[in-house]
């Protein structure tokens, strides 16, 4: 029904933008990395998706269409509404989320505040195939014991999954290292 908004932004708020189109103010979700970037009287575009309910009209936004089509994949998967797939998309990057789902990756979606290890199990049953056929990429899991247990380690020194991750992929894989070791070159990487 509302495909896209165009606009000033009026106000930020903690999970929405105020944004005036033509004299009136809709209040549209975002993702967080949305919200850090978005400032008052600047211009923005998002691609939308109008979520009705019996007593309420939500608008949800995104920057990319392609952020806007992962959204409305998670919607598909029972259990997940627009707040808990708004939550998912705020904190993995769309790009990782669908190379978790296509690679079985259910510790990293499990990490995700509100999501827990039945709901991501469920999450990728349910989109593993779509993704997998969208992106390319074969159902080959790359995270073992050892790589959920060095994401558990940093998510709990409070980096975000995102950067878990790509500190797992800087760690040699050919050499089989101690869960501390593995986690001491982590932060080495991580601290730059």
């Amino acid at each position: 029904m509302i495909s896209s908004v165009s606009g000033r932004v009026a106000a930020v708020g903690r999970d929405y933008l105020v944004v005036n189109v033509g004299g009136v103010g809709l209040k549209v979700h975002v993702p967080a990395p949305i919200i850090a970037q978005s400032r008052p009287g600047h211009a923005i575009e998002l691609f939308t998706h109008l979520h009705v309910r019996e007593n309420e009209l939500s608008l949800y936004g995104f920057l990319q269409e392609e952020d806007l089509a992962l959204f409305e994949l998670l919607l598909e998967v029972s259990g997940i509404g627009p707040r808990v797939a708004l939550t998912i998309l705020s904190k993995i990057p769309a790009d990782s989320l669908q190379l978790a789902i296509a690679q079985e990756q259910v510790e990293l979606l499990a990490r995700v505040p509100g999501i827990g290890p039945k709901t991501a199990k469920k999450i990728v049953f349910h989109l593993r195939d779509k993704v997998q056929a969208e992106i390319g990429v074969a159902a080959t899991p790359v995270l073992s014991e050892q790589d959920a247990e060095v994401i558990a380690a940093l998510t709990s020194l409070g980096y975000s999954v995102v950067e878990a991750q790509a500190a797992i992929q800087s760690l040699p894989r050919d050499e089989e290292l101690e869960i501390e070791e593995r986690i001491r070159l982590a932060l080495m990487y991580l601290a730059g």
